[in-house]
């Protein structure tokens, strides 16, 4: 079914294991409740179906305070001006107790802020060792500075960034132009605003919500960072401005390996972005010669969320793309001379997710066994789709792709437990280690629903290698930074970033399965600043390693 016409025509047990399948080799565990997470997503719907209630939230892991545990940010909406009925607004942070529970310090850090809260972007923009918070809104977003004392101020109008409304997304924070200042991406969606709202209607007489074709496109923002705490708007200089953009996600990758950081754009029912750094402070697109910008069948489809990672662990980057119902998700592997090829279908990827809305990704590895499997998160935008002959469900079940490591994935949500496989309206997605047990952890949230977050058990005997980077020449949290891991099953590679999946933010901090290997043969890390180091025989555990200096 079309998007159009939907809208506007009408270790695990033996009972876990699949049949025929090899054991996932971990198990998730439902620990919401558990952990003291009591969000709800506040969309403020109240009959008038406006656009951006079908959107969020997004979500982040980040250490605010600085103690070496993961703390948790829920970005949330509000109630419409003079619809207002005591709803939640804005965001929520949770401090990590250490002891398995968070405690909501929103109002203690500074962040009870009102205002209609949709993605998320971490990083330490001056570099002072703490890591500040982009907030995406209907409206004004915000920056909020971290003052290193658990707290934050909001420093939107002092950095340059205020002045500027929009139906703004997701965001991240890269260094473009390698000076070692991280500098901002922002997606916008479409032109929206209440007072311009746009009526659809299904039977001509009910409101309904409309497609993004109702709506005029949007350009991205550019910031470049000036060091002295202020921004500056290089949006239509440095090629990005393009008022045809419908956009929803964004992803960083280096493309020739050139260390000089490109950006991929997910857009909605446009064609997608890739843009090229031109190392001289300029974008170029090359979404359609690459081959990202449309389906193999010469269509925009309906991009929602993002990811770009190793996957194959060929040595270089490929993309998912979450999209519409019907349109299934693209894979595309890394190809010859720059074109990307949607490998998908072999993979084993397209035929499952095609009766899902796809919504937050990411490349995790799951079990530790040294190849990144993907992650999905599914929910339709409006609940009347159950009204539909033949629909596809407004909650729809996740996907949890399994990497074989000889190209094919494998949809294990089923089998790993913890009530996972449970149908949701699904929208943010992120991954991080919240209790220092060597694997990754998934939150994810709902559209007007609760956010979830489920503690990874992986099997006895598997291991990893987690790194954490700061750098001292590049910028300080190392965002761009390439590191490739190898032992005798090959070479792992990660980049350290901000930003992909929908609206969200994993955490910063790098890990790579061993398996049952005790140590890596050899690590390589390469520096935004371009410095290169090595090191040989590293063991299985978790480190810091500071530009220049030794594994600690």
């Amino acid at each position: 079914m079309k998007r159009r016409s939907f809208l506007l025509g009408g270790l695990a047990s033996a009972g876990l294991r699949a049949a025929g399948g090899p054991d996932p080799g971990f198990r998730l565990a439902d620990i919401t409740r558990a952990a003291g997470l009591d969000f709800r997503h506040n969309s403020g719907a109240f009959g008038a179906k406006y656009l951006p209630e079908t959107l969020g939230p997004g979500c982040a892991f980040l250490d605010f305070d600085g103690d070496g545990l993961l703390d948790i940010l829920i970005l949330n909406g509000s109630d419409w001006p003079g619809h207002g009925r005591g709803g939640g607004a804005g965001l929520r942070l949770y401090r990590n107790n250490g002891n398995g529970t968070f405690t909501d310090v929103t109002q203690k850090a500074g962040l009870a802020v009102p205002l209609y809260g949709m993605g998320v972007a971490v990083g330490d923009f001056n570099n002072d060792g703490f890591p500040d918070i982009y907030v995406t809104a209907v409206g004004q977003s915000r920056l909020f500075q971290n003052t290193g004392k658990g707290t934050f101020v909001d420093v939107t109008q002092k950095s340059g960034l205020g002045g500027r409304t929009g139906l703004s997304t997701s965001a991240l924070w890269f260094d473009y132009d390698r000076d070692g200042l991280l500098d901002l991406f922002v997606c916008n969606y479409v032109q929206w605003s209440a007072d311009h709202d746009v009526f659809c209607s299904v039977d001509g007489k009910n409101k309904s919500y409309c497609t993004p074709e109702a709506y005029h496109g949007s350009t991205c923002w550019l910031f470049r960072n000036r060091g002295n705490g202020t921004f500056e708007d290089v949006t239509a200089k440095s090629g990005i401005f393009d008022t045809s953009s419908k956009s929803l996600g964004v992803a960083m990758l280096d493309m020739g390996g050139d260390g000089w950081p490109d950006l991929f754009v997910a857009n909605d029912t446009q064609p997608n972005k890739l843009y090229r750094n031109q190392k001289n402070g300029t974008f170029e697109d090359i979404a359609v010669q690459a081959g990202v910008a449309f389906s193999d069948d010469g269509k925009a489809r309906a991009g929602m969320g993002v990811d770009v990672a190793d996957f194959d662990n060929s040595g270089t980057a490929g993309i998912a793309i979450t999209n519409f119902d019907d349109e299934m998700m693209a894979l595309y592997h890394a190809g010859k001379n720059g074109a990307f090829v949607d490998v998908a279908g072999r993979a084993g990827i397209s035929v499952p997710s095609r009766r899902r809305l796809g919504f937050g990704c990411c490349f995790a590895d799951m079990n530790l066994d040294g190849h990144l499997d993907l992650v999905a998160v599914n929910g339709h935008i409006d609940e009347t789709v159950r009204n539909i002959a033949g629909n596809h469900g407004y909650a729809q079940a996740p996907h949890l792709f399994l990497n074989d490591g000889h190209g094919g994935f494998r949809d294990v949500a089923t089998e790993v437990g913890g009530g996972f496989a449970t149908p949701r309206v699904g929208r943010g997605l992120a991954y991080g280690d919240i209790d220092g047990d060597g694997d990754v952890d998934l939150l994810l949230t709902t559209n007007g629903g609760p956010a979830y977050l489920y503690r990874n058990d992986v099997a006895a005997g598997a291991k990893s290698l987690r790194l954490k980077l700061r750098g001292v020449k590049s910028n300080r949290e190392a965002i761009g930074a390439v590191v490739r891991v190898t032992t005798a099953e090959g070479t792992q590679s990660r980049m350290v970033k901000t930003g992909s999946s929908y609206l969200s933010q994993s955490e910063l901090a790098l890990t790579f399965g061993l398996g049952k290997r005790d140590r890596a043969e050899r690590v390589v890390v390469q520096w935004p600043s371009g410095g290169v180091q090595e090191f040989k025989g590293v063991a299985a555990g978790r480190f810091e390693l500071v530009e220049g200096g030794r594994l600690g």
